[in-house]
C-alpha cells in the first residue's frame, strides 16, 4: 500500500461548526468539474471546412450521427497517422487579433454532450471503456455514498480547449461555461431544498472553479457554495506544458507522432493558461535549457518565439499574464487533495537546440504531471489571508490521473465529503492529521 503522508490544514479563520447528518437523504448536491481532456467532445463539418487531405474529406469520420455529429474526443482513429492529422486540424483553435478571442477552425462546429450529467465524464469513449475510463471509479464511490446522477450529483463538462482571459478581454466560450456552471449550481441547490453545493474539480477544472468563485459576489458564494474540493489543481501551471509547446505531447497515447499534434496543442487557449506561472516558479529557476539560452517562467515570450510560435506571445502577455498574476482567495472553504512523490518534469535540456527532438529530462517532485510548487501554491499565496479556510491533503505515490481511481485517494475524497457533511473538521483545530 502507498505511504499515506500527513494531511496539513491551514486554518485561517474560525468557521461555523453547525452540525449536519451525513445520510443519503441529507446530502449537499455535488457538481463534478473535469480537467483538460476530461470529457467527451463532438463535432460536425459544414461547407466551410477545408480538409487538409483527401482522407479527411472523404473517409473520415466513417461513423456519424444522422445530423452529422461525430465523436471528436476521444476517437481511436487518432492512433493512425493519416487520421491524426485530421484530428489535429479539427481540434485546432485560432486566435483572432482584431476580435481578441479564440475560435474553431472554419467549418468545424463543436458541442459538449450531456451537460448537467456525469455521463460524458465517466469514459472519454464509451466504446473503449477499458482504456478511456476517467471519472467512472469516482462516480461509483459517490453513488455508494448515496449520490444519484441528475438528482444530487451533477457533471459540468466543457470545451476544454478554451480558457479564460483577464478582465477587459473577451473569452466567449470560457465565459459561457462559467455562466452555465453558475446556473447549474443554482439549479442543483434549488432542487435540493436550498442546500449549498459542494464543487469537486480535477486539474484544469479547479482553475475554472476558482475563477467562477472570484467573479461572483460574497453573498452569492455564501448562499450557494458549501465547499470546494480541488483534486490535482495546477494553480501555478506546469513544466509539462513547456514540453508540450516545445516538442508536442502524446499524453501517453501510443503510436501518435507528437509533432503532428504539436500545432494543435499550441493553439489551445487553455494550454497557454497552464504554462508555468512566473509568480510561482520564480525567475531564478531555468526550466528549458539549450546551448545558447535558458528559459525560466519569466522568459515565456522569448520561449514562445524561439520554439516557432511567435503568434502566441501577444495573447499570452495581454490575456494570460494578468489573469494568472492575481490568484485571489474567494473566502470559500477549500480542500486541495494532491498526489506527491511521483517523478515530474522539472528541467528540459535540448542539447542541440532543436525543439523537434525529444529533450533530456530532469525530474523533481509532483504528481507526474504537475510540480509540487504548483500543487501547493495556495499555501504560500494565501498564508496571510485571515478569512480563507484552506486544507491540503497529500497522498504519496498517487499520480495526476490515478487520483480519480486509486483506492487510497478515493477513500480520502469520500472521507473529506463525509467530513464536510458532518462539519466535524471545521473550527475544532488548526491541524488535522490523517
Amino acid at each position: 500500500m502507498k505511504e499515506h503522508t500527513v494531511t496539513v490544514v491551514v486554518m485561517l479563520s474560525l468557521l461555523c461548526t453547525c452540525g449536519a447528518i451525513s445520510t443519503s437523504g441529507n446530502l449537499h448536491p455535488l457538481i463534478l468539474v473535469p480537467g483538460n481532456g476530461g470529457n467527451q467532445l463532438e463535432a460536425r463539418l459544414t461547407h466551410e471546412y477545408k480538409p487538409s487531405s483527401f482522407i479527411c474529406e472523404s473517409w473520415y469520420p466513417l461513423i456519424k450521427q444522422k445530423n452529422g455529429w461525430f465523436r471528436l474526443w476521444f476517437d481511436s482513429s487518432v492512433l493512425l497517422a493519416p487520421f491524426t492529422q485530421c484530428f489535429a486540424d479539427r481540434m485546432m483553435l485560432h486566435y483572432h487579433p482584431q476580435l481578441d478571442d479564440y475560435f474553431n477552425t472554419p467549418g468545424v462546429q463543436t458541442r459538449v454532450p450531456h451537460f448537467g450529467s456525469t455521463r460524458s465524464l465517466l469514459y472519454l469513449n464509451p466504446r473503449l471503456k477499458l482504456i478511456t475510463g476517467y471519472m467512472a471509479p469516482l462516480v461509483d464511490s459517490l453513488q455508494k455514498l448515496g449520490y444519484t446522477d441528475g438528482e444530487t450529483l451533477f457533471g459540468a463538462p466543457y470545451d476544454f480547449r478554451y480558457g479564460l482571459a483577464a478582465e477587459g478581454h473577451p473569452s466567449k466560450v470560457g465565459t459561457e461555461f462559467l455562466k452555465d456552471l453558475k446556473n447549474l449550481i443554482e439549479e442543483a441547490s434549488t432542487s435540493n431544498g436550498g442546500k449549498p453545493v459542494i464543487l469537486l474539480s480535477h486539474s484544469l477544472g479547479g482553475l475554472f472553479v476558482l475563477q467562477l468563485l472570484n467573479r461572483n459576489p460574497p453573498s452569492w458564494r455564501n448562499k450557494f457554495i458549501k465547499h470546494f474540493i480541488a483534486l490535482s489543481a495546477p494553480w501555478g501551471g506546469a513544466v509539462d506544458e513547456m514540453f508540450t509547446f516545445a516538442s508536442g505531447n502524446t499524453l501517453g497515447v501510443p503510436l501518435v507522432d507528437p509533432l503532428i499534434v504539436r500545432g494543435e496543442q499550441r493553439s489551445s487557449e487553455s494550454n497557454l493558461w497552464l504554462l508555468p506561472n512566473p509568480m510561482i516558479f520564480g525567475p531564478q529557476n531555468p526550466i528549458v535549457i539549450t546551448p545558447n539560452k535558458s528559459y525560466s517562467a519569466h522568459d515565456m515570450a522569448d520561449f514562445l518565439k524561439d520554439i516557432g510560435y511567435p503568434e502566441g506571445v501577444y495573447p499570452y502577455e495581454t490575456r494570460i499574464l494578468p489573469l494568472i498574476g492575481n490568484i485571489q482567495a474567494p473566502e470559500v472553504p477549500i480542500t486541495c487533495i494532491v498526489g506527491t512523490g511521483v517523478k515530474t518534469l522539472e528541467i528540459l535540456l535540448y542539447r542541440n537546440g532543436d525543439f523537434d527532438e525529444r529533450p533530456e529530462i530532469s525530474y523533481g517532485d509532483g504528481d507526474g504531471t504537475v510540480n509540487n510548487v504548483s500543487l501547493l501554491a495556495l499555501q504560500s499565496l494565501w498564508k496571510d489571508e485571515r478569512n480563507q479556510y484552506l486544507k491540503v491533503i497529500k497522498i504519496g505515490g498517487v499520480s495526476h490521473a490515478s487520483i480519480l481511481k486509486d483506492e487510497v485517494a478515493l477513500d480520502e475524497i469520500i472521507g473529506e465529503i463525509s467530513r464536510i457533511h458532518s462539519h466535524a473538521e471545521l473550527g475544532l483545530s488548526n491541524v488535522y492529521s490523517g
